[in-house]
């Protein structure tokens, strides 16, 4: 009898670049966005550069790509945390042990996130695309963190906009100053600031 031989299915096109961010974000770590080439990460995601090249058209495409599926990712499950949580104390809890976010490279590795900030920050030309990556992380950051207070705090009206602008700018420079000083600031200091908040503006 001769074997039936099972169809090779190849990866969905979603796959092949969540293999590709998987393999960018270890190679980047280990050499440096810069520093970091074609080669090593389509080797590393089992791809040939061919494959590299239907998906991105080179590194700068790569590093945009992987901060726009961060941003995708984080709106979506930062959205359910803050469904799910009945006041703003329960949603910070929920920050602190949140362990769902094995999918998102970026989200592992936040240092990781800065650098290509960084590395896309000195490309003029990907500058604005970048802006508006900042821009909906601020909306989204704010939208969250005034859901949250007002639900523990009613009556309690902040403003979106500049709550964003301040959260995020509090995020990225922990991050910056857990990358010079990582004694003096942790993994979770983002977080410490936010509960520290709730419980300032949630006084009664």
């Amino acid at each position: 009898m001769c074997g039936v031989s099972r169809p090779r299915t190849r990866p969905t096109r979603e796959e092949t670049r969540a293999r590709i961010f998987e393999a960018a974000a270890g190679v980047f770590a280990e050499h440096g966005v810069a520093g970091a080439t074609i080669e090593q990460i389509a080797t590393a995601a089992g791809f040939t550069r061919g494959a590299f090249y239907s998906n991105f058209s080179g590194k700068d495409e790569l590093a945009i790509a992987m901060l726009e599926d961060h941003l995708e990712r984080s709106q979506v499950h930062n959205r359910a945390l803050l469904a799910a949580s009945g006041d703003a104390a329960t949603f910070v809890q929920a920050l602190r042990t949140d362990e769902g976010r094995e999918d998102d490279p970026l989200h592992r590795n936040p240092l990781l996130q800065v650098e290509l900030m960084l590395y896309v920050a000195r490309t003029p030309e990907l500058r604005p695309t970048l802006g508006r990556h900042l821009a909906t992380m601020r909306q989204l950051v704010g939208e969250v963190a005034a859901s949250s207070v007002a639900a523990a705090r009613p009556g309690l009206a902040l403003d979106p906009q500049r709550l964003g602008l301040a959260l995020v700018a509090v995020e990225d420079g922990l991050r910056l100053h857990r990358l010079i000083d990582p004694a003096s600031t942790s993994a979770d200091a983002f977080v410490e600031v936010l509960d520290w908040l709730r419980e300032v503006v949630t006084q009664r």
